[in-house]
């Protein structure tokens, strides 16, 4: 009886790190910058994926999220911190060890014409990953293209076509096709509706979906559209300039968001309803985005926020990601709540 108990004890504590399929513990990426200074495009970032969800990430552009999922993927290495998938730091891991984890996570790009080779036929371009990792070869190497093209909607018999014969949407649907065919547990949606036209992102979108329900995926997906996020999106992450500033249930940060910089971000969104948009008060924040290369003191968004103590705190003291708000919401303000 002890040790069942025991044993169950050490299942119950090794449940929560179960549960996330990534953790990212404090990562930073630094980038080289003219003069000897530094680029701090990522800056001190915590965040937990969960298993089979989809943590959606906004934020305005150069506030890191693309950078961010690089160091996800290990497209890049962090300067400093850590990322965990499955189990694994990524930074120890070289070679054999590393190449087998890149299988069980892959990437969709956000300008589906630019990331298929136009030297290349479909055919191959999906296929390659499988000769990559040597998982089928000739008559099943056809026949295993040929069910990715069918399983994201298109022809199966559109092998031997080159990418610029094909649509946006439909050279978009190869690239999922490319990410799938190594049969992975997590894909990195790195804004892959935005150069679409809106109809075209409606099809992507329900496709994604679709796939997850599926085959179990986990997605991180990066857009700048709100409206898109929610949609599709369990949990959001907010970004700005490298850190990220909230998180929180999809439902929760529309109607409980904790932080004044995702109250303007949602604030900017177009109400479908006239009169509803012609009295609300939009909340509206001053400036531009500071450069990375020298961002403020304290908190990040103190030089653009509307209730920022100024001297006072929210110039010196950087606030951390904490509870607020609903459930298991975070919130990086001083003043979470007030705006």
């Amino acid at each position: 009886m002890a040790r069942q108990s025991a044993a169950t004890a050490a299942q119950l504590a090794k449940a929560p790190a179960d549960r996330d399929i990534v953790r990212v513990e404090n990562a930073v990426k630094h980038y080289p910058a003219a003069g000897g200074a530094v680029v701090q495009a990522v800056a001190g970032v915590n965040l937990q994926i969960r298993r089979g969800e989809t943590l959606g990430l906004v934020g305005e552009s150069g506030c890191g999220k693309s950078t961010l999922a690089r160091l996800i993927t290990a497209l890049q290495p962090v300067t400093s911190g850590r990322v965990i998938f499955n189990g694994q730091d990524l930074s120890r891991l070289r070679g054999r060890r590393l190449r087998r984890v890149r299988r069980e996570m892959q990437i969709i790009f956000q300008d589906p014409f630019a990331s298929l080779d136009p030297r290349m036929t479909v055919g191959d371009i999906i296929a390659e990953p499988l000769d990559n990792f040597g998982l089928a070869r000739g008559k099943e190497r056809r026949t295993r293209v040929q069910e990715l093209l069918r399983l994201v909607g298109l022809n199966p018999n559109f092998t031997n076509r080159y990418p610029h014969e094909f649509s946006g949407g439909q050279r978009q649907r190869i690239g999922i096709a490319r990410a799938l065919s190594v049969s992975p547990s997590f894909i990195v949606c790195d804004e892959p509706v935005s150069a679409l036209d809106v109809s075209i992102q409606a099809q992507i979108i329900n496709l994604l979906q679709d796939l997850q329900r599926e085959f179990q995926l986990t997605y991180l997906f990066i857009a700048h559209d709100l409206a898109v996020v929610r949609h599709l999106s369990d949990r959001i992450a907010v970004m700005y300039l490298g850190k990220v500033v909230e998180i929180a249930d999809r439902v929760d940060i529309y109607e409980h968001s904790q932080h004044p910089y995702t109250k303007a971000l949602l604030s900017s969104i177009p109400v479908p309803d006239p009169v509803v948009e012609r009295d609300r008060e939009p909340m509206l924040i001053k400036g531009e985005i500071p450069s990375p290369v020298n961002p403020p003191s304290g908190c990040r968004f103190h030089t653009r926020c509307p209730i920022a103590r100024v001297p006072g705190v929210c110039s010196e003291v950087e606030p951390e990601l904490e509870p607020h708000g609903h459930r298991d919401q975070e919130a990086a303000c001083h003043f979470a709540g007030e705006a």
